[in-house]
Formats: C-alpha cells, sequence, structure tokens
C-alpha cells in the first residue's frame, strides 16, 4: 500500500461502520436482511462507513477495497460494494463485474441521487443506505444467477467436524457440570435442555437440536459419562495429581488440542467471510449530499 492512503479494514461483517454513526439495531437489521439475501439469492452486499478516504478518490479507494475483498462468489464474481466516505460526503456504488448489467452506471447513480442522497442530507444515514440496498437486491434478483450452494449440512452451516466436537465434546463437559450440581438424572434433564438449546440457538435447526438432546440422554444419562468424568478428576485429585478427564484425541490430560473447530470455531468458520470471487472493473458510480 502507497504511503498515506487509508488502509483496507479487515472484511469482518455486512455492515461495516468505522463511523459510530449507524445505530446498533439498524446495522444489525441491514446485516440481517444481508445475509437472508445472500442465502436465498447468492450475491454479497457489503456497506462500508468511513470518516473519509483523503488523499485518494473514493472511487479509487473502492477498487482497492474491492481487489482486496474480492467479495461474490468465486464461480460467479456476484458482489457488490456500497462506501460512504462521510466526512468527505461521497458515496460509491460498485458492482462487481457479473452485476453490472443488473446495476449499470446509470442505475447506481440514480440510486445514490434518489435515495441516499436525500436521507443523508436529512442525517438519517440508517435510513438511506437500507432503501439502497433495497433498491440493489430488487435489481439483483431480476438477474438470471446460480442458485446459491447447498450448505453441508442440513444447511446450518456446520461442518461434519464441528457436529462430532459438539456431540462428543461440548455435550459430555456440559453433562460434567450439569451432574456435578444436580446428579444424574436431573443433570441430565439440564443437560438435555442446554445443549438443545445452544443447537437451536447456533443453527435454527430443530433435527440438530433434537440431537443435541439425544446425544445428552444417551451419553450423560445412559453411559453416565459426565459422572463418569467427574469421579476420575476427583481421584486424580485426591491423590495429588493434575485433574484427569478422558476424551476424544489422547488417552489421558485433556481433549486432544482444544475444540476450536475448523476455521475458528462452531457455525462454519468464525462469521462472514469474502466468497472469493468478485472482479471489480472500475464499474458503478460516484455522488455526494
Amino acid at each position: 500500500m502507497v504511503s498515506g492512503l487509508v488502509p483496507v479494514p479487515p472484511l469482518s461483517a455486512r455492515v461495516i461502520d468505522q463511523t459510530g454513526t449507524l445505530p446498533a439495531d439498524r446495522v444489525a437489521a441491514l446485516e440481517q436482511k444481508l445475509a437472508t439475501f445472500e442465502a436465498e439469492a447468492g450475491p454479497q452486499i457489503v456497506v462500508l462507513m468511513v470518516a473519509s478516504t483523503a488523499p485518494e478518490d473514493i472511487a479509487d479507494y473502492v477498487q482497492r477495497l474491492g481487489d482486496a475483498w474480492k467479495i461474490g462468489r468465486r464461480d460467479v464474481g456476484d458482489g457488490v460494494l456500497l462506501v460512504v466516505a462521510k466526512d468527505d460526503r461521497r458515496v460509491r456504488i460498485a458492482p462487481a463485474k457479473a452485476l453490472e448489467g443488473a446495476i449499470p452506471d446509470l442505475a447506481a447513480r440514480q440510486i445514490i441521487d434518489r435515495a441516499i442522497a436525500p436521507a443523508f442530507r436529512a442525517g438519517d444515514y440508517a435510513g438511506g443506505l437500507d432503501a439502497a440496498v433495497d433498491q440493489l437486491i430488487a435489481r439483483i434478483r431480476g438477474e438470471d444467477l446460480p442458485a446459491p450452494a447447498k450448505k453441508a449440512v442440513g444447511d446450518t452451516g456446520w461442518q461434519v467436524e464441528e457436529l462430532l466436537m459438539f456431540f462428543f465434546i461440548v455435550v459430555p463437559v456440559i453433562g460434567t457440570v450439569m451432574t456435578g450440581v444436580f446428579g444424574r438424572k436431573l443433570g441430565t434433564l439440564a443437560t438435555s435442555a442446554f445443549s438443545g438449546g445452544i443447537a437451536w440457538m447456533v443453527t435454527a435447526s430443530v433435527l440438530l437440536a433434537a440431537g443435541a438432546v439425544l446425544a445428552s440422554v444417551v451419553l450423560v444419562g445412559l453411559f453416565g459419562i459426565g459422572s463418569a468424568a467427574r469421579n476420575i478428576t476427583r481421584t486424580g485429585r485426591r491423590r495429588g495429581g493434575p485433574p484427569i478427564i478422558f476424551g476424544p484425541g489422547g488417552d489421558h490430560g485433556g481433549w486432544g488440542g482444544g475444540w476450536s473447530g475448523s476455521g475458528g470455531g462452531f457455525g462454519g468458520g468464525g462469521g462472514f467471510s469474502s466468497g472469493g470471487g468478485g472482479d471489480f472493473g472500475g464499474g458503478g458510480a460516484s455522488g455526494d449530499w
């Protein structure tokens, strides 16, 4: 990067406000809207608010952003950037090449002039961005784009390895705590409720939530894994040694390296990430308010 230019921020979400302008609830609502659209249709839209792009023009900054982030599906290249430089009073909409037909330069300029600029002049930044996103989504839906690929396990975003770790590592750990507090019978019920609740909140899948409940009943209630692990731990302490817990990945002394999951934790890789395919060729439009 040339010295003095505004750095490209990490791609951490679909809505990134570095200025602190947008209310948290509006950020969450817009993030959810974009996530739902991506899940249903495939394209990725990312909204970024920065204070300024100076000394660089916003078009050049957005080009660097597109080259670095590469949003859009790898095999389609269907990404859109909506970038606001608040202190410069400048905004740019930049579609990747695959979406330049759906969002030609004139259409991008009209969205800025008719949806964004009036709202921004009134101080309603969240409203302007929301209206612009609605128009972008409407235009993209008119394109004949490939349907998004199905996810690995029941459209939950969880990989097989993560599911196995949840059922055979996390559930027994929860069982150890719950049976220690409530005893085996009530501990089994508490583990089932807690594990099922976690699975439901993370995946929104009734099937996986039921699987977590069943795993709790079998592992903790029938096999008594939580109670056994607690007894082994107590035995190790009475003998003056460190606590010992059996688990997958090793004979004694832990869980064989932890359970961070593939790519940074449960839930399919630690959050939103680029599809790796957007090729931004300079299309789009800039405007001010």
